[in-house]
């Protein structure tokens, strides 16, 4: 891209924020507009896909620092008056225009935003970003993603892009020579990953959670429990004689392999009390608390109020 093409572009205007708006502010009004303008949601409107390259190409530069530091600079001079030099009259003494520049030229700040010098060979094409939601469980295990992006033009690729096991919700994975076309050959593609929460698991590191239900029989006297894995299939943990709700228990090598390590599997028992007691379950609840009535749960309470 030429410089005059880039300096002519209101990259804020095209995200539609302020020019001192924070970077999370950034990206958030980025991920809105990509899930709006996405390909794969317009199929095939070119107007839509055309402010997709947009907003891509806006956040690009927004979202790197040093890049928007230099873009904000020359934006600046190009709104009070672009890159012209001047040609004499009452108010101009002499000298060099390159000084407003450090001595360079207003094409080297351009360039500095792709890496170049104000001359050089062909480029590669753009790299460019989008987003996909993968389930929990493709987190883990990893998983083939089928995406379908517009290009330069108009028409749709179809790209099978893979997910690495044990990726985080925010992981950003490269897929070479998926980007724009250039001279010296296309640009790549990063895809943004969001991880779908789970409705048993959660993870911790490399670790995997979960709470486990038992009853206030099996916390009491003891139990063994059996207890599902991501996997399929199922584990048992012993539950020892006066376990207290809200203690942890740890299954060894039952967590995320990343390379040559696995985490575990930690277990957090809670322990259910019955919204509703019968018959003789009822009698034996009232003999026990009658049995233990001398045992005084509260009673370190008020002396560490005070304390």
């Amino acid at each position: 891209m030429a410089a005059k093409d880039l300096y002519e572009k209101d990259f804020y205007k095209t995200l539609g924020i302020d020019k001192k708006a924070a970077p999370d502010e950034i990206k958030k009004k980025y991920r809105a507009l990509a899930r709006e303008l996405h390909p794969d949601k317009t199929k095939g409107d070119a107007a839509k896909e055309e402010k997709f390259k947009g907003i891509s190409e806006a956040y690009e530069i927004l979202s790197d620092p040093k890049k928007r530091a230099e873009y904000d600079e020359a934006r600046s001079l190009f709104e009070r008056g672009g890159f012209r030099a001047p040609t004499g009259g009452q108010n101009f003494q002499g000298g060099d225009f390159s000084d407003m520049f450090g001595g360079g030229n207003p094409q080297d700040i351009f360039s500095n935003l792709f890496g170049g010098g104000g001359r050089r060979g062909p480029r590669k094409g753009q790299d460019l970003q989008t987003e996909a939601t993968i389930t929990f469980r493709e987190s883990i295990f990893g998983t083939n993603l089928d995406l379908r992006l517009g290009t330069d033009r108009g028409a749709a690729q179809n790209i099978t892009a893979r997910v690495p096991a044990g990726v985080n919700d925010g992981a950003k994975i490269r897929v070479k020579g998926k980007g724009s076309p250039g001279e010296a050959g296309p640009g790549d593609l990063f895809i943004l990953l969001h991880v779908k929460a789970h409705p048993l698991f959660a993870r911790k590191g490399e670790n995997l959670t979960l709470t486990l239900p038992i009853t206030f029989a099996e916390a009491a006297l003891g139990a063994d429990v059996k207890v599902p894995v991501l996997s399929g299939d199922e584990v048992t943990v012993r539950i020892a004689p006066g376990t207290p709700s809200g203690r942890t228990l740890r299954v060894k090598g039952r967590g995320i392999t990343k390379g040559a390590s696995t985490g575990d599997l930690l277990v957090t028992v809670d322990v259910q009390v019955p919204q509703r007691v019968d018959g003789k379950a009822l009698d034996a609840l009232k003999a026990f608390a009658k049995e233990t009535s001398s045992q005084d749960v509260r009673a370190e309470l008020a002396a560490k109020a005070k304390q």
